[in-house]
Protein backbone atom coordinates (compact mmCIF):
# COMPACT_ATOMS: atom_id res chain seq x y z
CA UNK A 1 0.00 0.00 0.00
CA UNK A 2 1.53 3.48 -1.14
CA UNK A 3 1.73 6.37 1.83
CA UNK A 4 -1.44 7.88 -0.72
CA UNK A 5 -3.14 5.07 -0.28
CA UNK A 6 -2.73 4.98 3.46
CA UNK A 7 -3.27 8.82 4.26
CA UNK A 8 -6.86 7.93 2.19
CA UNK A 9 -7.47 4.35 4.53
CA UNK A 10 -6.79 7.08 7.59
CA UNK A 11 -8.93 9.87 6.37
CA UNK A 12 -12.08 7.31 5.77
CA UNK A 13 -11.72 5.53 8.40
CA UNK A 14 -11.51 7.46 11.39
CA UNK A 15 -14.73 7.87 13.08
CA UNK A 16 -16.47 11.63 11.99
CA UNK A 17 -19.53 13.14 12.46
CA UNK A 18 -20.97 15.27 9.82
CA UNK A 19 -23.26 18.40 10.63
CA UNK A 20 -23.69 20.61 7.61
CA UNK A 21 -25.41 18.46 4.61
CA UNK A 22 -29.05 19.30 2.57
CA UNK A 23 -30.38 15.38 2.05
CA UNK A 24 -32.16 17.11 -1.03
CA UNK A 25 -28.56 18.19 -1.83
CA UNK A 26 -26.99 14.56 -1.79
CA UNK A 27 -29.73 13.65 -4.65
CA UNK A 28 -27.41 11.99 -7.49
CA UNK A 29 -28.56 12.06 -10.79
CA UNK A 30 -28.95 8.58 -11.42
CA UNK A 31 -31.34 8.25 -8.03
CA UNK A 32 -33.03 11.29 -9.73
CA UNK A 33 -33.66 10.00 -13.16
CA UNK A 34 -34.91 6.91 -11.59
CA UNK A 35 -37.16 8.85 -9.35
CA UNK A 36 -38.58 10.91 -12.52
CA UNK A 37 -39.24 7.57 -14.72
CA UNK A 38 -40.80 6.45 -11.18
CA UNK A 39 -43.32 8.94 -10.75
CA UNK A 40 -43.89 9.86 -14.59
CA UNK A 41 -41.79 13.35 -14.53
CA UNK A 42 -40.02 14.95 -16.89
CA UNK A 43 -37.06 16.59 -16.72
CA UNK A 44 -35.27 19.17 -18.81
CA UNK A 45 -31.99 16.73 -18.96
CA UNK A 46 -32.13 14.04 -21.25
CA UNK A 47 -29.41 11.69 -19.89
CA UNK A 48 -27.31 11.87 -16.57
CA UNK A 49 -24.27 13.04 -18.37
CA UNK A 50 -26.14 15.82 -19.61
CA UNK A 51 -27.05 16.82 -16.14
CA UNK A 52 -23.80 16.71 -14.79
CA UNK A 53 -22.60 18.79 -16.87
CA UNK A 54 -24.64 21.60 -16.20
CA UNK A 55 -23.10 21.65 -12.68
CA UNK A 56 -20.81 25.06 -13.90
CA UNK A 57 -22.02 26.86 -11.15
CA UNK A 58 -20.55 30.83 -10.85
CA UNK A 59 -22.24 31.08 -7.72
CA UNK A 60 -24.49 30.12 -4.71
CA UNK A 61 -28.22 31.13 -7.18
CA UNK A 62 -27.01 29.37 -10.26
CA UNK A 63 -26.75 26.25 -8.05
CA UNK A 64 -30.14 26.83 -6.30
CA UNK A 65 -32.06 27.18 -9.88
CA UNK A 66 -31.25 23.18 -10.38
CA UNK A 67 -31.38 21.91 -7.24
CA UNK A 68 -34.80 23.30 -6.75
CA UNK A 69 -35.68 21.70 -9.74
CA UNK A 70 -34.49 18.16 -8.94
CA UNK A 71 -36.57 18.36 -6.32
CA UNK A 72 -39.55 17.72 -8.25
CA UNK A 73 -38.81 14.10 -8.44
CA UNK A 74 -39.78 13.79 -4.78
CA UNK A 75 -43.20 13.18 -4.38
CA UNK A 76 -43.77 10.25 -2.45
CA UNK A 77 -43.22 8.53 1.65
CA UNK A 78 -40.56 5.78 -0.49
CA UNK A 79 -38.78 8.55 -2.51
CA UNK A 80 -37.82 10.93 0.68
CA UNK A 81 -36.64 7.39 2.03
CA UNK A 82 -34.68 6.33 -1.09
CA UNK A 83 -33.06 9.38 -1.03
CA UNK A 84 -31.91 9.84 2.67
CA UNK A 85 -30.91 5.71 2.62
CA UNK A 86 -28.34 6.37 -0.10
CA UNK A 87 -26.97 8.54 1.63
CA UNK A 88 -26.58 7.01 5.08
CA UNK A 89 -25.36 3.97 2.25
CA UNK A 90 -22.94 6.56 1.18
CA UNK A 91 -21.88 7.98 4.89
CA UNK A 92 -21.00 4.50 6.18
CA UNK A 93 -18.24 3.83 4.31
CA UNK A 94 -16.64 7.55 5.38
CA UNK A 95 -17.18 5.87 8.51
CA UNK A 96 -19.61 8.77 9.61
CA UNK A 97 -21.09 7.45 13.22
CA UNK A 98 -23.39 10.65 13.57
CA UNK A 99 -25.40 12.93 11.32
CA UNK A 100 -27.16 16.34 12.01
CA UNK A 101 -29.42 16.55 8.82
CA UNK A 102 -30.79 19.63 6.76
CA UNK A 103 -33.57 19.32 4.84
CA UNK A 104 -35.97 22.09 3.74
CA UNK A 105 -39.77 21.46 3.72
CA UNK A 106 -40.88 24.62 1.92
CA UNK A 107 -39.12 23.15 -1.11
CA UNK A 108 -41.80 20.10 -1.27
CA UNK A 109 -45.21 21.79 0.45
CA UNK A 110 -44.63 24.38 -2.49
CA UNK A 111 -45.40 21.58 -4.55
CA UNK A 112 -48.11 20.48 -2.27
CA UNK A 113 -46.31 17.42 -1.13
CA UNK A 114 -47.69 17.12 2.41
CA UNK A 115 -45.29 17.59 4.98
CA UNK A 116 -45.70 14.44 6.79
CA UNK A 117 -45.13 12.61 3.88
CA UNK A 118 -41.58 14.21 3.75
CA UNK A 119 -40.93 13.37 7.84
CA UNK A 120 -42.09 10.26 6.99
CA UNK A 121 -40.24 8.97 4.45
CA UNK A 122 -36.68 10.75 6.09
CA UNK A 123 -37.87 9.27 9.78
CA UNK A 124 -38.01 6.01 8.05
CA UNK A 125 -34.14 6.04 6.47
CA UNK A 126 -32.97 7.38 9.69
CA UNK A 127 -34.61 4.85 11.80
CA UNK A 128 -32.76 1.82 9.38
CA UNK A 129 -29.80 3.59 9.71
CA UNK A 130 -29.29 3.28 13.12
CA UNK A 131 -30.43 0.12 13.28
CA UNK A 132 -28.60 -1.21 9.92
CA UNK A 133 -25.68 1.09 9.92
CA UNK A 134 -25.03 2.03 13.26
CA UNK A 135 -25.49 5.66 12.58
CA UNK A 136 -27.50 8.33 14.52
CA UNK A 137 -28.80 11.36 13.58
CA UNK A 138 -31.09 14.67 13.93
CA UNK A 139 -32.81 16.39 11.68
CA UNK A 140 -32.52 19.70 11.28
CA UNK A 141 -35.68 22.11 9.43
CA UNK A 142 -34.29 24.76 7.47
CA UNK A 143 -36.45 27.58 6.50
CA UNK A 144 -35.91 28.90 3.06
CA UNK A 145 -34.40 32.79 3.51
CA UNK A 146 -35.92 33.85 -0.18
CA UNK A 147 -39.29 33.14 1.30
CA UNK A 148 -41.03 35.44 3.64
CA UNK A 149 -40.97 35.10 7.44
CA UNK A 150 -44.52 34.13 7.69
CA UNK A 151 -44.52 31.26 5.05
CA UNK A 152 -41.27 29.98 7.99
CA UNK A 153 -43.63 30.66 10.45
CA UNK A 154 -46.23 28.23 8.96
CA UNK A 155 -43.71 26.07 8.31
CA UNK A 156 -42.86 25.96 11.91
CA UNK A 157 -46.35 25.53 12.81
CA UNK A 158 -46.57 22.41 10.86
CA UNK A 159 -43.39 20.97 12.57
CA UNK A 160 -44.43 21.21 15.94
CA UNK A 161 -46.53 17.80 16.11
CA UNK A 162 -43.27 16.51 14.91
CA UNK A 163 -40.84 17.94 17.52
CA UNK A 164 -40.01 14.08 18.70
CA UNK A 165 -38.30 13.97 15.14
CA UNK A 166 -36.58 17.06 14.78
CA UNK A 167 -33.27 18.22 16.34
CA UNK A 168 -33.43 22.17 15.79
CA UNK A 169 -34.09 24.55 12.78
CA UNK A 170 -31.80 26.33 10.84
CA UNK A 171 -31.79 28.99 7.99
CA UNK A 172 -30.47 28.50 4.53
CA UNK A 173 -31.09 29.11 0.42
CA UNK A 174 -29.78 32.30 -1.05
CA UNK A 175 -28.01 34.46 1.65
CA UNK A 176 -27.18 37.59 -0.32
CA UNK A 177 -29.82 40.50 0.62
CA UNK A 178 -31.61 37.88 2.66
CA UNK A 179 -29.92 38.78 6.59
CA UNK A 180 -31.11 36.47 9.32
CA UNK A 181 -32.91 39.40 11.14
CA UNK A 182 -35.52 39.04 8.41
CA UNK A 183 -36.33 35.91 10.58
CA UNK A 184 -36.30 37.33 13.65
CA UNK A 185 -39.77 36.75 15.51
CA UNK A 186 -39.87 33.39 13.77
CA UNK A 187 -36.57 31.75 15.53
CA UNK A 188 -37.95 33.64 18.65
CA UNK A 189 -40.71 30.86 18.15
CA UNK A 190 -38.70 28.11 17.66
CA UNK A 191 -36.50 28.63 20.69
CA UNK A 192 -39.38 29.13 22.99
CA UNK A 193 -40.11 25.53 21.24
CA UNK A 194 -36.74 24.85 22.85
CA UNK A 195 -35.84 24.04 18.98
CA UNK A 196 -31.68 23.96 19.03
CA UNK A 197 -30.65 27.29 16.43
CA UNK A 198 -28.22 26.66 13.69
CA UNK A 199 -27.90 29.20 10.65
CA UNK A 200 -26.17 29.71 7.34
CA UNK A 201 -24.35 33.31 7.66
CA UNK A 202 -21.02 34.09 6.15
CA UNK A 203 -20.75 31.90 2.83
CA UNK A 204 -21.94 34.93 -0.11
CA UNK A 205 -23.29 37.06 3.44
CA UNK A 206 -20.73 39.37 4.95
CA UNK A 207 -19.48 39.11 8.40
CA UNK A 208 -22.40 41.54 9.92
CA UNK A 209 -24.70 38.16 8.68
CA UNK A 210 -23.10 35.99 11.27
CA UNK A 211 -23.23 38.58 14.23
CA UNK A 212 -26.85 38.79 13.64
CA UNK A 213 -27.80 35.13 13.15
CA UNK A 214 -26.02 34.77 16.63
CA UNK A 215 -27.18 37.69 18.47
CA UNK A 216 -31.00 37.96 16.80
CA UNK A 217 -31.55 34.33 15.98
CA UNK A 218 -29.82 33.09 19.03
CA UNK A 219 -27.92 30.35 16.50
CA UNK A 220 -25.34 28.39 18.63
CA UNK A 221 -23.69 26.64 15.45
CA UNK A 222 -22.80 28.78 12.21
CA UNK A 223 -23.31 26.91 8.70
CA UNK A 224 -20.14 28.36 6.68
CA UNK A 225 -18.85 31.58 8.17
CA UNK A 226 -16.26 31.58 6.05
CA UNK A 227 -16.15 35.09 5.97
CA UNK A 228 -15.80 35.53 9.38
CA UNK A 229 -11.60 36.54 8.90
CA UNK A 230 -13.18 40.00 7.77
CA UNK A 231 -14.04 41.02 11.40
CA UNK A 232 -11.47 40.37 13.95
CA UNK A 233 -13.26 41.23 16.56
CA UNK A 234 -15.45 39.01 15.73
CA UNK A 235 -12.80 35.97 14.70
CA UNK A 236 -12.00 36.57 18.92
CA UNK A 237 -15.47 36.07 19.65
CA UNK A 238 -16.13 33.01 17.66
CA UNK A 239 -13.11 31.43 19.15
CA UNK A 240 -13.92 32.85 23.08
CA UNK A 241 -17.22 31.74 22.35
CA UNK A 242 -16.26 28.36 20.79
CA UNK A 243 -18.78 28.88 18.23
CA UNK A 244 -18.49 26.03 16.09
CA UNK A 245 -18.29 26.67 11.92
CA UNK A 246 -19.39 23.57 10.12
CA UNK A 247 -17.35 24.56 6.74
CA UNK A 248 -17.56 22.92 3.53
CA UNK A 249 -14.52 22.99 1.64
CA UNK A 250 -15.73 21.78 -1.71
CA UNK A 251 -19.04 23.55 -1.89
CA UNK A 252 -17.24 26.43 -1.29
CA UNK A 253 -15.40 26.08 -4.58
CA UNK A 254 -17.43 25.00 -6.50
CA UNK A 255 -19.92 28.05 -5.76
CA UNK A 256 -16.65 30.33 -5.92
CA UNK A 257 -16.43 31.60 -2.24
CA UNK A 258 -13.03 30.70 -2.85
CA UNK A 259 -11.22 30.61 -6.13
CA UNK A 260 -9.37 27.35 -5.60
CA UNK A 261 -8.63 25.53 -2.57
CA UNK A 262 -5.48 25.70 -2.13
CA UNK A 263 -6.85 29.66 -1.15
CA UNK A 264 -9.33 28.11 1.04
CA UNK A 265 -8.79 29.36 5.03
CA UNK A 266 -9.89 26.34 6.63
CA UNK A 267 -6.42 25.87 8.34
CA UNK A 268 -6.25 29.19 9.12
CA UNK A 269 -9.28 29.77 11.15
CA UNK A 270 -8.14 25.79 13.16
CA UNK A 271 -4.84 28.03 13.67
CA UNK A 272 -7.21 30.61 15.26
CA UNK A 273 -8.91 28.59 17.50
CA UNK A 274 -11.98 28.02 15.90
CA UNK A 275 -14.01 25.58 16.63
CA UNK A 276 -13.95 24.60 12.60
CA UNK A 277 -15.18 21.07 11.04
CA UNK A 278 -15.40 19.46 7.49
CA UNK A 279 -18.71 18.79 5.86
CA UNK A 280 -19.86 17.87 1.87
CA UNK A 281 -23.03 20.62 2.14
CA UNK A 282 -24.76 19.19 -1.07
CA UNK A 283 -22.53 16.30 -2.18
CA UNK A 284 -24.30 14.90 -4.98
CA UNK A 285 -23.65 18.60 -7.18
CA UNK A 286 -20.31 19.65 -5.40
CA UNK A 287 -18.38 16.63 -5.94
CA UNK A 288 -17.40 14.90 -2.89
CA UNK A 289 -18.97 13.16 0.21
CA UNK A 290 -17.38 14.24 3.50
CA UNK A 291 -14.37 11.85 2.80
CA UNK A 292 -13.42 13.71 0.02
CA UNK A 293 -13.74 16.89 1.64
CA UNK A 294 -10.87 15.80 4.28
CA UNK A 295 -8.70 14.20 1.28
CA UNK A 296 -8.76 17.42 -0.99
CA UNK A 297 -8.22 19.72 2.59
CA UNK A 298 -4.89 17.12 3.62
CA UNK A 299 -3.42 17.82 -0.32
CA UNK A 300 -4.26 21.23 -0.79
CA UNK A 301 -4.33 23.05 2.50
CA UNK A 302 -1.15 20.92 3.83
CA UNK A 303 -3.55 19.49 6.71
CA UNK A 304 -1.07 16.87 9.01
CA UNK A 305 -2.11 13.77 10.61
CA UNK A 306 -2.89 15.36 13.80
CA UNK A 307 -5.60 18.21 11.92
CA UNK A 308 -7.25 15.52 10.94
CA UNK A 309 -7.37 14.00 14.12
CA UNK A 310 -8.61 17.70 15.72
CA UNK A 311 -10.96 17.70 13.16
CA UNK A 312 -12.89 14.65 13.26
CA UNK A 313 -13.21 15.17 17.34
CA UNK A 314 -14.18 18.99 16.67
CA UNK A 315 -17.13 17.07 14.55
CA UNK A 316 -18.68 15.64 17.91
CA UNK A 317 -17.57 18.44 19.94
CA UNK A 318 -20.04 20.75 17.63
CA UNK A 319 -22.80 18.33 17.23
CA UNK A 320 -26.11 18.42 19.65
CA UNK A 321 -25.02 15.19 20.67
CA UNK A 322 -25.49 14.40 24.92
CA UNK A 323 -21.98 15.29 25.95
CA UNK A 324 -21.85 11.48 27.21
CA UNK A 325 -22.24 10.01 23.74
CA UNK A 326 -20.08 13.45 22.73
CA UNK A 327 -17.07 11.69 24.57
CA UNK A 328 -17.87 8.25 23.57
CA UNK A 329 -17.24 9.35 20.09
CA UNK A 330 -13.94 11.47 20.92
CA UNK A 331 -12.46 8.11 22.42
CA UNK A 332 -13.30 6.17 19.72
CA UNK A 333 -11.15 8.83 17.73
CA UNK A 334 -8.73 8.49 19.94
CA UNK A 335 -8.44 4.68 19.61
CA UNK A 336 -8.91 4.48 15.94
CA UNK A 337 -5.31 7.06 15.54
CA UNK A 338 -4.07 4.60 18.24
CA UNK A 339 -4.39 1.89 16.26
CA UNK A 340 -3.74 3.43 13.10
CA UNK A 341 -0.21 5.02 13.72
Amino acid sequence: MTQADRLETFIRGIPKAELHVHIEGTLEPELMFSLARRNGIALPWMEVEELRQAYDFHNLQSFLDIYYKGTDVLQHVQDFYDLTWAYFERAARDNVRHVELFFDPQTHTRRDVPFETVMTGIHGAQVDAEKRLGITSKLILCFLRHLSEESAVQTLHQAVPFRPWLGGVGLDSSESGNPPSKFKDVFAEAREERFPVVAHAGEEGPPAYIREALDVLGAQRIDHGVRCVEDPELVERLARERVPLTVCPLSNVKLRVFPQLAKHNLKALMERGLLVTINSDDPAYFGGYIGDNYLACVRELGLSRDDVIALAKNSFSASFLADADKQRHIAAVDAFAAANP
